[in-house]
């Protein structure tokens, strides 16, 4: 059996932790006098801290100073991480243990290639960080998806070439990045969002043990 890099982004893939980033950036929209709903929350994903700030300041058209943003920015993550520090294996969502289990078994690389500076407290949480093999997360990357960087590190650290990765994503900017980084993109979600993905499943239950066979032999 071959090998290749199987690359998985974190938040909306892995765990729901997208809801709690809604509900930490919503706050902070609010106390700037920003309405902000879940079809704008849509333009944060697969972004980095600083770019979710700058497009939520864009929306309102609301302009401050950089020390007001890293305390805003500060305030953002510091809630957020009351809601990651409460959860448990129950968040992962439906799925996923039966991927991460059949890639295990067959001794494929698995990465974490997340946006996410809290990547590593989350996988503890929910009792499945010894599943990866490496973590790239925004503490290792200084470009942002739809830049491929955070890819590329991963598959380098799985000792794989681009062509011989496969990632996992639930945004638009992620699957443009793995399309760019000349991987195999799968698009967990919206099939009419991640229209640009090389396959596409609403989950992870949707994906059977034949299909990862063909991406490990392709």
């Amino acid at each position: 059996m071959k090998t290749k890099a199987f690359i998985f982004d974190l938040d909306g893939v892995i765990v729901d932790t997208a809801k709690y980033h809604f509900l930490a950036w919503q706050n902070v929209a609010k106390s700037l006098g920003i309405n902000f709903t879940h079809e704008d929350n849509e333009q944060l994903k697969g972004v980095s801290r600083v770019q979710s700030l700058e497009l939520i300041l864009a929306l309102g058209n609301v302009q401050i100073t950089d020390e007001q943003k890293q305390e805003y920015l500060l305030k953002k993550n510091e809630e957020y991480l009351t809601y990651i520090d409460k959860m448990d294996e129950s968040e992962i969502l439906p799925g996923v243990m039966d991927v991460l289990n059949f890639l295990k078994e067959n001794k494929q690389p698995i990465i974490l290639g997340s946006a996410s500076k809290n990547a590593r407290p989350i996988l503890e949480k929910v009792n499945i960080l010894h599943y990866f093999d490496d973590i790239v997360d925004g503490n290792d990357v200084s470009n942002a998806k739809p830049d491929p960087e955070v890819f590329l590190v991963g598959a380098k650290k799985a000792n794989q070439t681009a062509t011989n990765s496969i990632v996992f994503e639930d945004s638009v900017a992620g699957i443009q990045a793995a399309n760019s980084a000349g991987m195999t993109s799968v698009g967990i979600g919206e099939k009419t969002v991640l229209n640009e993905a090389d396959y596409n499943f609403n989950d992870f239950t949707e994906i059977s043990k034949d299909f990862l066979l063909k991406l490990i032999n392709q």
